[in-house]
């Protein structure tokens, strides 16, 4: 169904509603089995992962792992439902070992019973290792399926052997077409009784931005809105008065925030002045901190583009400044400014890499000596042990530099050359310098040519 299709008239009320009218929208709504399961259809179409869970006959542990408001929750239930199992939720917010003992203890009575035992933890990551370490045992004795409900990076949150006992299934956002036929649904099934036209549902799919728990929550909000205002439609106008303004789907800590910034440093890594100016953009309208972004920025200037052009460094300090002095939102231009600029501009790592190479280097070397040519010799005694001497001042030589002259410790023989310069915008004619400088090097007899 188009979305430009479902909000012509209003709907009507709905006959058969599962909860009662008092309970949530998204309560009022919640699938009673996986067919009513809006999106997901990466595991949940088929021959899919989680589909083929529900048909095998038997459930497995697992971590869902996926933004707010796609499913995570409903999954649980309705696995615990199609396996008639005891239902068991924490959360790892509000619960602790005295929760997770009586859910243990729970599931011992239900195993004495011959039932099986789904234990739901929500935001399992905000458990520390210990708590997420208890689990372990009765996972592996079977005496409960763990399944797990996440925003954040199993991999970084979920400790080892518990995420090696139970499968990932990353849940998608949902999508436009998803979020359109959940708010079709909700108009139909929900006995709101209002009506939106094409507008209002376009803007209320916006402000879901892939959460439908958000979509049916703001729906929820705007129809008692429209009761009390004796409406019986909403357009966009309404929409704008009746609900707070409300930012997109944004955890600063969380990976929707890692993937943008990852994004945006991509997009100018890749040359695209479009792309790193809409994540910048979308970072800037989900909260993001305009200062760290502005720090990323500066990082992006010396890591990928450096001395191919040395005005990228200056124009993102020079941007960072700009914003403490203007602050939000004139400032925010500044940081628009340089991010193009450095979109814009040639590439280069040679200073990132030449720089990893020499942390390696030093990490796995030992401890040289200073030359003793090369060590200052501000008192007479060092002056009478050789410090300083032979060395050779290089403005005092021809083109003010020192052919020939070594400035590694004496114990190296093949002296490691880090930077290597790229042939893109300034670094180019660094690189041609330094091959005119070791020119004269080997012209006079530089050890180790």
């Amino acid at each position: 169904m188009a979305t430009a299709d479902l909000f012509a008239s209003p709907p009507q009320a709905a006959g058969d509603i599962q909860h009662e009218l008092n309970a949530p929208l998204a309560e009022r709504l919640r699938p009673s089995n996986i067919d009513q399961v809006i999106g997901q259809a990466h595991l949940l179409g088929p021959g899919r992962p989680l589909r083929l869970t529900f048909e095998s006959g038997k459930p497995h542990s697992m971590i869902l792992w996926g933004p707010p408001g796609v499913g995570k929750t409903t999954l649980a239930r309705l696995m615990a439902s199609h396996f008639d199992a005891d239902f068991i939720q924490i959360s790892a917010v509000l619960s602790g070992v005295k929760e997770i003992r009586e859910a243990v203890e729970r599931a011992r009575v239900n195993r004495a019973a011959g039932r099986q035992t789904i234990l739901f933890v929500d935001e399992v990551h905000r458990f520390n290792k210990a708590q997420q370490d208890a689990f372990l045992p009765h996972v592996e004795s079977g005496l409960l399926t763990f399944i797990g409900a996440t925003t954040e990076n199993p991999s970084f949150e979920v400790v080892g052997a518990l995420l090696s006992r139970a499968q990932v299934y990353v849940l998608k956002p949902l999508d436009e077409q998803g979020l359109a036929a959940l708010l079709a649904r909700a108009l139909i099934e929900g006995g709101l009784d209002i009506g939106l036209d094409q507008d209002a549902g376009k803007l209320l799919l916006g402000y879901a931005d892939g959460d439908g728990r958000r979509l049916l929550n703001l729906l929820d909000q705007l129809a008692t809105a429209a009761r009390a205002a004796d409406r019986k439609n909403a357009d966009a106008a309404f929409i704008g008065e009746a609900l707070a303004p409300s930012l997109r789907r944004f955890d600063k800590g969380g990976d929707a925030f890692y993937d943008q910034i990852s994004a945006l440093h991509k997009s100018v890594r890749g040359s695209s002045p479009d792309a790193a100016l809409y994540w910048l953009s979308r970072m800037l309208d989900g909260g993001a901190d305009p200062l760290y972004l502005g720090r990323r920025i500066i990082r992006m200037a010396v890591e990928d583009i450096g001395l191919a052009d040395p005005r990228a460094l200056s124009t993102a300090l020079d941007a960072v400044a700009t914003f403490e002095r203007l602050g939000s939102p004139e400032g925010e231009l500044a940081l628009a400014q340089a991010v193009l600029y450095l979109a814009a501009a040639p590439k280069s790592n040679a200073v990132y890499s030449a720089y990893k190479a020499a942390q390696a280097f030093i990490a796995q070397d030992g401890s040289r000596p200073v030359p003793v040519h090369l060590r200052n010799a501000p008192t007479k005694l060092m002056k009478e042990l050789g410090y300083g001497h032979a060395y050779r001042y290089a403005h005092d030589e021809p083109e003010a530099y020192a052919a020939g002259e070594h400035y590694f410790p004496d114990e190296l023989p093949h002296p490691p050359r880090f930077y290597q310069p790229t042939p893109r915008g300034l670094e180019g004619k660094i690189g041609e310098r330094l091959a005119y400088l070791k020119s004269l090097d080997s012209a006079a007899g530089k050890r180790g040519k």
